[in-house]
């Protein structure tokens, strides 16, 4: 794909991401919870991929905006931000004494006081005050552990790397269909069940980024267990099997008869790239298929996004929802983590081309 068609589309899918009004609430940037925190963590790779110090300024300027909510809700959607954060101190390190106390608290919390189903992974908790006990939800890899992670790898923490490895394994032990290999949207410990058994496309594409990432930042840590890549490899296998002709996938991947979904293709094509390039993937042949899915997928997403860079096509926010059918009337409307998924995705081209 053409380089300047990449940076173009970057661009505008950039700007009107961090443009939204403050009025709209399902495209608004200014909370410190899970959608605009994914929304800074995609900023942040957009700004190093084409070197930007105006994105990082925007990052800077949101942190210290937002500061005073980091701790009014301790949550797992409101870990998000913290996961960009890191990445920002990585770069100024000399703003570590004014940040990593307000850090290192959110790492404490979710180290010994974050509740955790009876496996001990994450309880999925939320900022809207409504509780899911005992259930895992495929989001929870990258709005809370995935912060972990690369707390960890900053601080060389391996107590920190074994909980993000940890709740990388638990995941994809509860929520991994065995028979397909790709996972349903959450698992209820309670009943002992995965609720509505959808096997729903963003959810795996937070898992299949999720995972990549977080192994790459702590390997040099810990021992990754094998059972890891396992998973991980029978995951992607399972999904370029429910990609459709024309690239994407649909809302609820094996229900061809419910819309085709951008955030979803998005983010598991960005997932391939990222396990490509860190090598989580060895086979030469799948790595031959996730690059012409990427390829494919890649296409699709930048069809969806229009001249002022909104990325249309995506389903709005979704809880684990009572029943399969209930997918296919969730919303399509422009959100922060739709423009991430694609910036997230168009990012890693760039960086592969440079």
């Amino acid at each position: 794909m053409d380089t300047q068609k990449l940076l173009d589309k970057a661009q505008q899918v950039y700007a009107y991401m961090v443009t939204a009004p403050e009025n709209d609430w399902q495209r608004n940037m200014g909370n410190w919870d899970w959608k605009p925190g994914v929304g800074l963590i995609a900023a942040v790779a957009y700004g190093e991929a084409i070197g930007s110090d105006e994105v990082d300024e925007y990052l800077w300027r949101w942190m210290r905006d937002n500061r005073h909510k980091a701790a009014q809700q301790r949550v797992i959607n409101s870990t998000a931000p913290f996961a960009a954060l890191i990445e920002l101190l990585r770069k100024q390190p000399e703003a570590a004494a004014e940040w990593m106390p307000l850090i290192r608290e959110h790492g404490e919390w979710l180290m010994n006081e974050a509740p955790r189903t009876k496996e001990g992974g994450f309880e999925h908790t939320v900022t809207e005050g409504v509780d899911f006990p005992e259930q895992l939800w495929a989001d929870t890899l990258v709005v809370g552990a995935l912060f972990l992670a690369r707390l960890a790898s900053l601080t060389k923490d391996e107590a920190m790397a074994r909980e993000a490895v940890k709740q990388v394994v638990i995941h994809l032990q509860m929520l991994q269909d065995e028979a397909t290999g790709v996972l349903f949207h959450g698992f209820d410990g309670h009943n002992r069940n995965h609720m509505s058994a959808a096997r729903w496309g963003r959810a795996n594409a937070w898992v299949t980024f999720g995972v990549p990432e977080i192994v790459a930042e702590i390997q040099h840590l810990i021992p990754i267990p094998v059972e890891i890549g396992e998973r991980y490899t029978a995951l992607v296998q399972g999904l370029l099997k429910l990609q459709t002709a024309n690239g994407m996938w649909h809302t609820v991947m094996d229900r061809p008869d419910f819309y085709l979904e951008t955030s979803a293709t998005a983010g598991i094509a960005y997932g391939f790239e990222v396990a490509l390039r860190t090598g989580l993937i060895t086979d030469d042949i799948l790595r031959s298929q996730l690059q012409e899915s990427v390829r494919k997928a890649a296409e699709a997403v930048m069809i969806h996004v229009d001249v002022y860079g909104a990325v249309h096509g995506v389903s709005g926010g979704t809880p684990v929802m009572p029943t399969i059918e209930a997918y296919n009337e969730v919303k399509i409307t422009p959100t922060p983590y739709g423009q991430a998924l694609a910036l997230l995705l168009i990012s890693a081209l760039l960086k592969r081309k440079h």
